[in-house]
């Protein structure tokens, strides 16, 4: 299934519960606007394309709960729920976009149902683009491959990240479909393993070739070059800096300190032309995440910790930036690009 749906028949959102990868694979409902909001900052759906879907679906969900009984109701009813949707992951641009996105859909709208009836349609749209944006990103991607080529890839850009495919995961997916051998290193990346548990799960069902490593080896492999290409994802891209989980930063230094292309896949909707590195707010999660690992502690649990979810590439150390409408080369115009 897709990784975030909606379902017509019970009026709620379907998605895979991503805390419990890969341990066990449950698909979960949200009934209620508190449970999404829930799922969203507990990480049950996460990646940027995902939560774009998750923003849409969302307000979806919120017209369909919503008791107003005529449209300047439903309206404001609907314009909390955006803002309490975007709150939950600040960072993420795309979680904004979606809802954004949605809400204009209601202009369309001439009655309270054709409120309903627009934003559900909407958000269906979002989320069929989203697996059409990165088929078409994959395969400009995948000219960037070689065959035989090794990518290491951190946290996961996969289609547990997308509705479906993946920005990163889906470069080297259409690379292998186009008949290249390609095979990747998955940096755990820690604090809660998405790269560990969900990017080693989502290629190994598919049969692709995975070694996992923790975080602070990647400078050793690339040292002994086991390592042709770094491929990431991005939850906010402004001019002059890749916002993704933290240790991509890291990654970036020493991958041009060992002269290794360095490629961000990411939708057109995550580029953020009204903001640069200073004024974007970095999320910082629950400090239990470090003490913590599932029930398991791990550290002193009164020690301090400072738990950033994201850091920012500079975008001198970023080769190219991999998307729907093609691989573009820094330095470029975000207003151009967009345009």
């Amino acid at each position: 299934m897709r990784t975030i749906d909606w379902n017509d028949e019970s009026a709620s959102i379907v998605m895979i519960d991503q805390t419990l990868l890969p341990m066990e694979y449950k698909v979960i409902e949200c009934k209620t606007f508190a449970s999404l909001c829930e799922a969203i900052k507990s990480l049950r759906v996460r990646g940027a394309p995902a939560l774009g879907a998750a923003g849409a679906y969302g307000i979806a969900l919120a017209a369909t709960l919503s008791s107003a009984s005529n449209m300047d109701a439903l309206t404001k009813d609907l314009q909390i729920a955006a803002k309490t949707i975007k709150a939950t992951r600040p960072t993420a641009v795309n979680l904004a976009w979606g809802v954004d996105r949605t809400m204009d859909a209601i202009s369309d709208a001439f009655d309270l149902d054709g409120i309903k009836d627009v934003v559900l349609s909407e958000a269906k749209n979002i989320a069929d683009e989203d697996v059409a944006t990165n088929k078409k990103l994959g395969k400009h991607g995948a000219k960037l491959l070689e065959d035989g080529d090794t990518v290491m890839t951190h946290c996961n850009a996969g289609k547990m990240a997308c509705v479906d495919w993946g920005t990163a995961l889906g470069v080297i997916r259409s690379a292998i479909e186009a008949g290249k051998e390609i095979k990747v290193i998955s940096c755990e990346t820690r604090p809660l393993n998405q790269g560990g548990r969900i990017t080693t799960w989502e290629l190994m069902q598919d049969n692709i070739d995975v070694t996992l490593i923790t975080d602070s080896m990647s400078g050793h492999v690339m040292s002994k070059g086991m390592v042709d290409k770094v491929i990431v994802g991005a939850d906010r891209i402004t001019g002059d800096a890749v916002f993704n989980k933290i240790g991509t930063y890291t990654h970036s230094v020493l991958a041009r300190e060992h002269e290794i292309p360095f490629f961000v896949a990411a939708p057109i909707s995550t580029f953020d032309p009204n903001n640069w590195e200073d004024t974007v707010t970095i999320e910082e999660r629950d400090a239990n995440e470090l003490r913590f690992f599932k029930d398991v502690q791990i550290a002193p649990v009164d020690v301090k910790v400072y738990n950033p979810a994201f850091d920012a590439t500079p975008m001198e150390n970023v080769t190219a930036v991999i998307t729907e409408k093609g691989v573009f080369y820094p330095p470029f115009l975000l207003d151009e690009l967009l345009a």
